[in-house]
């Protein structure tokens, strides 16, 4: 098959670029970076570097493409992700219905199915709705959990200030999974040769905000780890001062406050989906203490 793969060399796209390869795909690699472009060969896979929000360059690389895995980047920097982020996606849009392509996998995320205020989550449930009305098109939308790796960004807080928290309370339990794991399900979706428009969940362990402190700490030498519950304005005000741009930091708040009122998981909370043999939070508390 001739696969297109956006995301560059991240944490999902990479592993998923070498899943593909390794089983005998034609893989081409979308990247703005063209310093890249060698590392992308040197995995076996074809480079296309340009811009994810240039219409013609993604109507030119999915032309001719059996299947893509189409990723928004977060836009942190952006005075409005919403904006940023729809717009990418409208862009995806315009260049699948131009280009022919007939299969899509898009990374989708939990809390996806809610049209309230979910942070940067909202504006990706915008465009995985507006995927499903596609005509022709076979559309698989995966909603990953909350991603392990982001407890490295609370590496500081952790040495710093002795604790990990957010708001949200410490008997919330989190749905997790690793950018590995994602990668694995999208690679088995692409090839599986899936039809009509679906999502799927990505879910490896569901854990309490406590144990998770509690298990980071055990594999740091600080067992007593605890989690701290912020309140809203406070939790804004702590992403602020720690250097993230003001609209990341309302955006994250108001995630986290979905995360405390539960509408982020009610959707999971039915299905209960879990990944096989998929990352557990022991596995990751060794990941953190090799980066601690």
């Amino acid at each position: 098959m001739k696969i297109i793969v956006t995301g560059s060399l991240g944490n999902i796209s990479k592993p998923l670029t070498e899943i593909l390869v390794k089983a005998g795909h034609d893989v081409t690699v979308i990247s703005h970076d063209q310093a890249k472009a060698d590392k992308i060969t040197a995995l076996g896979a074809k480079p296309a570097i340009g811009s994810l929000d240039d219409v013609a360059f993604m109507t030119e690389t999915l032309t001719g493409a059996d299947a893509a895995y189409l990723m928004i980047p977060p836009g942190y920097e952006a005075q409005d992700m919403y904006e940023v982020t729809t717009g990418i996606g409208e862009g995806y849009i315009k260049a699948i219905k131009d280009s022919g392509i007939k299969k899509i996998v898009f990374l989708s995320s939990i809390g996806s199915h809610h049209e309230g205020k979910t942070g940067p989550i909202k504006a990706i449930g915008v465009i995985e709705r507006k995927l499903f009305e596609l005509d022709g098109v076979d559309v698989k939308s995966l909603r990953p959990g909350f991603y392990f790796t982001n407890y490295l960004d609370n590496v500081d807080m952790v040495k710093n200030g002795g604790i990990l928290g957010s708001n949200y309370p410490g008997n919330d339990t989190m749905v997790l999974t690793h950018p590995r794991d994602n990668a694995r399900v999208a690679a088995e979706e692409l090839q599986n040769g899936f039809t009509g428009k679906s999502y799927r969940y990505v879910a490896t362990d569901e854990r309490t905000n406590n144990e998770i402190a509690a298990a980071l700490g055990k594999a740091i030498g600080k067992p007593a780890l605890p989690w701290v519950e912020f309140n809203d304005e406070d939790n804004y005000k702590g992403m602020v001062q720690a250097g993230l741009p003001e609209e990341m930091s309302r955006q994250y708040t108001e995630m986290g406050a979905a995360v405390r009122s539960r509408i982020l998981f009610e959707d999971f909370d039915k299905k209960k989906e879990f990944v096989k043999n998929g990352t557990k939070l022991e596995d990751f508390a060794n990941e953190f203490a090799k980066a601690f």
